[in-house]
């Protein structure tokens, strides 16, 4: 239940992240290719990494803005849910591959323009090998069927989220 309830908060928030964050977030940092920050909501603070790929591949004509992200609550247990914005809506009920130093693969699950993995234990491993790795492939299908290719870069991942952890402990 908590985690529906926090990526259905999620969600929401950062469909609506350029109002939210242009208001009320503070930076905690830039490190490498991740930046750290938190805010407060009404249902209490909420930190957060985000980082935007180095490299974006696909025969698309426009595209919206496209981002990795990991959301916790202060207080929180869990690690962080972990989640994409692909920067169109997805193909209905199709899948998105990511992918760690072609060693570590996730199948994550799409609900319009968000993709995210379908359990703790997932966004636990996911950030796991994130730690450990250096380069993160992203595989989406747009709603139209245009293949997508996105390239994150996992330098300073591991200070950012540690950054975060700090306020959100």
């Amino acid at each position: 239940m908590y985690r529906c309830f926090s990526l259905i908060i999620f969600t929401f928030l950062f469909l609506l992240q350029s109002y939210v964050l242009a208001e009320d977030y503070t930076t905690l940092g830039t490190y490498g290719d991740w930046q750290s920050m938190y805010w407060n909501t009404e249902e209490g603070l909420i930190c957060s990494i985000i980082s935007e790929p180095i490299k974006e591949e696909g025969k698309y004509s426009k595209r919206g803005q496209v981002y990795a992200q990991i959301a916790k609550n202060k207080g929180s247990k869990e690690l962080g849910v972990v989640y994409f914005e692909a920067g169109y809506s997805f193909k209905e009920k199709s899948k998105v591959s990511v992918n760690i130093d072609s060693k570590h693969t996730f199948n994550l699950v799409t609900d319009k323009q968000v993709a995210w993995t379908s359990t703790t234990d997932d966004d636990n491993l996911l950030i796991k090998y994130m730690k450990l790795g250096t380069k993160m492939v992203v595989k989406g299908v747009s709603s139209r069927g245009t293949n997508t290719i996105d390239t994150y870069s996992l330098k300073g991942f591991i200070a950012a989220y540690k950054a975060m952890n700090k306020i959100c402990k």
